[in-house]
C-alpha cells in the first residue's frame, strides 16, 4: 500500500510505502519526524504508479498548474522530457573545446581498464590460482611480479576472503 502524505511543518508531500508497518516517518524536505498514524493522507492506493500520479496532481493543483498537468497523459512523460532535456556529456565536452574521445580513454586508463590490462584484484586472484603453494607470501610475491605493491596485494587478499571470493585455510588460499 502507498499513501501520499504531507508534512504539517513545511507542506512537503511524499509517498509513504505501507504506512501500517512503521510507527514514524521523516519528512524528506525538513526532516521532521511524524507519527504515521497522525499524518494527513491525501491519497491511498495499492498501486505505486497511481499514488505517484495522485501526488503529481496534488502538487500541480497546489501550484495552480492543474490545466498544464491535465494536458499530460502520465507522470512518466515528465520523466522522459527531463531525460531528453539539455545536452549530453559528449556535446557538453565538445562545446567546451575538449576531445570527448580522449576523456573516455583517460577514464578507462584511470580505472585500470583497457583491452590489455587487468585490475589488481584480477592479478591477485590469478596468482592464487597459479602458484603451486598459495600462501600469502607466495601470492603476494607473484602479484609483486606483476607490479602490485606488497601491502596492496595483502589488502586485496583480505578483501577477497572477506567477500567470500577466496577461502583461507591453514594459511593457504583458494578461489571459490
Amino acid at each position: 500500500m502507498y499513501a501520499v502524505v504531507g508534512c504539517n511543518e513545511c507542506a512537503e508531500m511524499w509517498l509513504l510505502t505501507d504506512p501500517r508497518t512503521s510507527d514514524s516517518a521523516g519528512c524528506p524536505r525538513c526532516g521532521k519526524t511524524h507519527q504515521t498514524a497522525k499524518l494527513k493522507r491525501f491519497f491511498e492506493s495499492e498501486d505505486r504508479e497511481a499514488a505517484r500520479e495522485a501526488r503529481a496532481a496534488l502538487l500541480a493543483k497546489k501550484r495552480d498548474e492543474s490545466a498544464a498537468f491535465a494536458e499530460l497523459d502520465h507522470v512518466s512523460e515528465l520523466e522522459r522530457a527531463v531525460d531528453e532535456a539539455g545536452i549530453d556529456d559528449r556535446e557538453y565536452l565538445e562545446a567546451s573545446g575538449i576531445d570527448a574521445d580522449a576523456v573516455g580513454e583517460a577514464g578507462v586508463r584511470a580505472e585500470g581498464g583497457g583491452s590489455n590490462s587487468r585490475s589488481r584484484t584480477e592479478i591477485v586472484r590469478d596468482a592464487v590460482e597459479t602458484v603451486d603453494d598459495p600462501t600469502e607470501e607466495n601470492v603476494v610475491a607473484r602479484a609483486g611480479d606483476h607490479g602490485i605493491p606488497t601491502e596492496a596485494a595483502r589488502e586485496i587478499l583480505t578483501r577477497l576472503a572477506r567477500r567470500g571470493e577466496l577461502s583461507e585455510s591453514g594459511g593457504r588460499y583458494r578461489v571459490l
